[in-house]
């Protein structure tokens, strides 16, 4: 059985065990008390925890740590509370792109709403990325915001908005693949239920008749359905063991640094900026990207990734909503079906057992 060093300088001289091991494994595990409290929770202190029957299971190697924990209802009911805000508020995009910034200027768009909340962030934090991270940090800032937010406004360009929506509906079902790959997440019939059905459920809610396919755009938004996806399973993979909103602030930065030069040179330079423009980039920049990605991150990390991504069925679902209720759009019987089978399948996606963590040292 190896030394748990890591913990070794938090921890007083042994004076007595102080309950026998409940695991047949815990036999050689020393219980020690902290030197300093816990920052949040216990998570934050010891990483690499699969959750299972209120256990936490770290395991690294030949060290195996077992500590049992009293369930949180309240603590995990506002986790999955922040994390449905974030689609929530992400529905919105589609509105406030169309009703409140310059046309034509997509990169330029997704550039300005990442990289001034990211500095913003960092800031904020005044927590800068050690080194051997850079490079971590430019993938996932690539995989959640360059080529994921790029792929989004190009296949918003090329294809109606129901279609380019039902394709980005099956990022939680490649989720769940790519969690079982990396991860070792189980892949229960729950989850995989929750996102085929909820796949169904966005189509009935924003495809509608006259919906037409252009190969290029449909490729486009598979591959930004990808990027995404798997960048949700890498955030959870690659935790630093810093704060979910430093984990923000360094993956923002690294996207809009990304995104800039892309833009600079495919696009012309943007007309001056009206108040209404202003207020759009402030809302998708603070709210829509800083706020809601601090949420998103925070539960891959508190719920795992197969917990988390059902919840991105709600987007489609408020976009349809604020349509109707902002610009006069009308609902269908098949639309509020569809609404329907998406809240059951974000209820059902919710599943109390989080993925294994395994956290980069």
């Amino acid at each position: 059985m190896g030394r748990i060093n890591a913990v070794k300088p938090f921890c007083k001289p042994l004076v007595q065990a102080l309950e026998p091991p409940d695991q047949p494994h815990g036999a050689d595990i020393k219980v020690r008390a902290f030197l300093v409290p816990l920052r949040e929770d216990t998570v934050d202190m010891i990483h690499g925890a699969v959750v299972q029957h209120a256990y936490l299971d770290v395991k690294r190697s030949s060290i195996y740590l077992d500590i049992k924990i009293n369930g949180e209802p309240m603590s995990r009911s506002l986790d999955t509370l922040l994390v449905a805000i974030a689609p929530v508020i992400w529905g919105s995009t589609y509105i406030v792109t169309t009703q409140m910034l310059p046309q034509g200027y997509p990169l330029m768009s997704a550039m300005l709403r990442a990289l001034p909340a990211g500095i913003f962030l960092v800031m904020l934090t005044r927590q800068l990325p050690p080194a051997r991270w850079l490079g971590r940090l430019l993938i996932l800032g690539a995989l959640n915001f360059a080529i994921f937010w790029s792929a989004l406004f190009i296949a918003a360009y090329r294809l109606p908005g129901g279609v380019a929506a039902t394709l980005g509906a099956i990022q939680p079902l490649i989720v769940l693949v790519l969690a079982k790959m990396v991860l070792d997440t189980p892949l229960t019939a729950r989850h995989l239920v929750a996102a085929i059905a909820g796949i169904i459920g966005v189509a009935l809610l924003v495809l509608g008749p006259s919906a037409r396919l252009d190969v290029p755009g449909v490729v486009v938004a598979l591959v930004g359905a990808v990027s995404m996806a798997c960048g949700v399973v890498l955030t959870r993979k690659w935790q630093p063991p810093v704060s979910a909103l430093t984990f923000t602030a360094w993956q923002l930065t690294a996207g809009g640094i990304l995104l800039l030069p892309v833009a600079l040179f495919y696009e012309l330079p943007m007309p001056p900026l009206s108040l209404i423009n202003v207020a759009g980039f402030v809302w998708l920049g603070l709210i829509g990207a800083a706020l809601t990605y601090y949420f998103w991150f925070r539960g891959i990390e508190r719920l795992g990734p197969a917990a988390v991504t059902s919840f991105g069925f709600l987007s489609p679902l408020t976009a349809v909503l604020l349509g109707w209720m902002i610009l006069g759009e009308s609902l269908t019987a098949l639309q509020i079906c569809g609404a329907l089978i998406v809240l059951v399948c974000v209820w059902l996606g919710g599943s109390r057992k989080a993925s294994p963590l395994r956290v980069y040292r």
